[in-house]
């Protein structure tokens, strides 16, 4: 199982490469509200690596953070796309949020697999 969500952790993050650096013309329309979008990918991202990979959650919240940095950074060059600080800050504070919930939920399940081991 760890295996399947970090094969899907890292097709997110491709998507999201994708996704934010084609040209305006080739990006897919939803009917969400922008930020709606940031948030759903960066935080389903943040949580598939928080949950596919459970140390350094640190390193990999900070990893997250500046690769939403360059993705923003990286639309500057292509003609039709906006870097928005305002997106930076979504994207950012999704897969931090994201972190800390694979953390609560990594945590929980430890917990309760120490609780339901037979006592010796």
């Amino acid at each position: 199982m760890r295996t399947m969500v970090q094969v899907v952790a890292w097709l997110l993050l491709v998507a999201i490469v994708v996704l934010s650096l084609v040209p305006p013309d080739y990006r897919p329309v939803t009917p969400l509200p922008h930020d709606v979008e940031h948030v759903g990918i960066f935080f389903a991202t943040g949580l598939t690596f928080g949950l596919g990979y459970e140390s350094r959650r640190t390193l990999q919240a900070i990893a997250l953070v500046l690769f939403a940095a360059l993705i923003e950074v990286g639309q500057l060059g292509i003609s039709g796309r906006h870097a928005r600080l305002s997106d930076f800050a979504v994207d950012a504070g999704s897969v931090c949020i994201a972190s800390g919930l694979a953390a609560v939920v990594v945590r929980a399940k430890a917990k309760m697999a120490r609780n339901q081991s037979p006592v010796r």
